[in-house]
């Protein structure tokens, strides 16, 4: 069977990318045929490493160009693109007569089911039915973001199916006919559980708005003044970079937060962050499945997060192998912090619980469920 999959660019070192990387090479693995099809790629390197009997190509669209561009300047630009976004893709699709074309919800959604090429279509999104709304923006952009969360529900409904990461997600979507869901794999696996004796908590993603290190900070600092920095002994490592950087640098500067907090950078061997982590700490805003869950579970590491839209309740909802703290609470989340600080015995027993559970979302038991859909089309 020949798989095409739609994605904008395989060049970031973020989760869909890396999902992509690990789901594609096990299909290969299978037996599949899988071409990667990008629309912003431009020539620059994979983030992670593709089996390397896959077949790339580029629409080169560049939606990206328009980044941080005005309102105004995406309303006029974007239907052109669009426009050359269906044509060019078309044009692949009736040359390379996959199949089935699975849409990573990266432009293409809105027109590929109308595309008459034989292949059966699988729209599959990496975040939450709500995302949109949850940009916060004001103005035009609130209009815009309201009519496209409005619009995803009618482009999913033309798909043979649909796939979604969680449970949680699914119920958002209402009784959707062709809804299906199937999580993201594990990325890995750990010969043995972290020993919890490291009296460090990580937090593992890029630094923007939407994983909310900022709340972090803000949860350490009431931490540090319930507790004292001093006597709380512990320190907060965040892995990772972006756009955000300088706002946390400010606060930590700010709160005198600099000798317990650290900003450590991407880390080149992040199952080395786990095994040396007691605690991880998810303070996302939303997320559709984060994957740092799922690897700290994989390395019996009990996790502390918000209960965002969607993935935590999915991962930790029975409180067996973390605490789930309700959205931008604070306070909550520092009390949730100090209680796995200070109770090793129950911060063990949930690391416990934590690796057990892991193999739930193994890559095998994963993959079967693809293997499943794809047969049944």
């Amino acid at each position: 069977m020949k798989l095409l999959y739609c994605i904008a660019g395989t060049y970031r070192p973020a989760g869909m990318e890396r999902v992509l990387a690990n789901k594609s090479r096990a299909l290969v693995g299978m037996g599949y045929e899988v071409v990667v099809v990008t629309t912003e790629q431009k020539g620059r390197a994979n983030a992670f490493p593709f089996d390397p009997s896959i077949r790339f190509i580029d629409l080169g669209i560049g939606y990206e160009d328009n980044n941080g561009a005005s309102f105004l300047d995406k309303v006029i630009h974007y239907p052109a693109k669009q426009r050359l976004h269906r044509k060019r893709l078309t044009e692949v699709l009736l040359r390379e007569k996959p199949d089935v074309t699975v849409s990573m919800f990266c432009g293409e959604e809105t027109f590929l089911p109308k595309i008459q090429d034989g292949s059966k279509k699988v729209l599959e999104i990496h975040f939450s039915r709500y995302k949109r709304l949850q940009y916060g923006r004001k103005g035009l952009w609130a209009i815009a973001d309201r009519f496209r969360s409005w619009a995803d529900l009618r482009h999913v409904r033309r798909f043979d199916k649909f796939v979604v990461l969680t449970q949680e997600d699914k119920e958002y979507w209402g009784g959707l006919d062709n809804i299906v869901v199937i999580p993201n794999a594990r990325t890995f696996t750990f010969d043995k559980p972290a020993a919890l004796d490291a009296k460090t908590v990580s937090a593992v993603g890029r630094y923007s708005e939407q994983k909310g290190l900022d709340l972090l900070i803000e949860a350490w600092k009431t931490l540090c003044d319930r507790v004292g920095k001093e006597a709380l002994g512990w320190s907060l490592r965040l892995v990772g970079d972006g756009e955000t950087r300088p706002l946390l640098q400010r606060m930590i500067e700010e709160y005198d937060l600099g000798a317990t907090v650290t900003l450590h950078g991407p880390a080149r061997d992040v199952k080395e962050i786990y095994a040396n982590t007691s605690i991880l700490a998810l303070s996302s805003r939303y997320e559709g499945l984060p994957m740092v869950l799922l690897e700290s579970q994989a390395a019996g590491v009990p996790a502390v997060s918000f209960a965002c839209k969607c993935g935590p309740r999915d991962i930790i909802g029975d409180g067996r192998n973390g605490l789930l703290v309700p959205e931008g609470d604070t306070g909550g989340f520092a009390d949730a912090l100090l209680r796995l600080m200070r109770d090793d015995a129950l911060r063990k027993a949930m690391g416990a619980e934590a690796y057990r559970m892991s193999d739930a979302w193994g890559e095998e038991k994963i993959m079967h469920r693809w293997k499943t859909l794809f047969g049944n089309l």
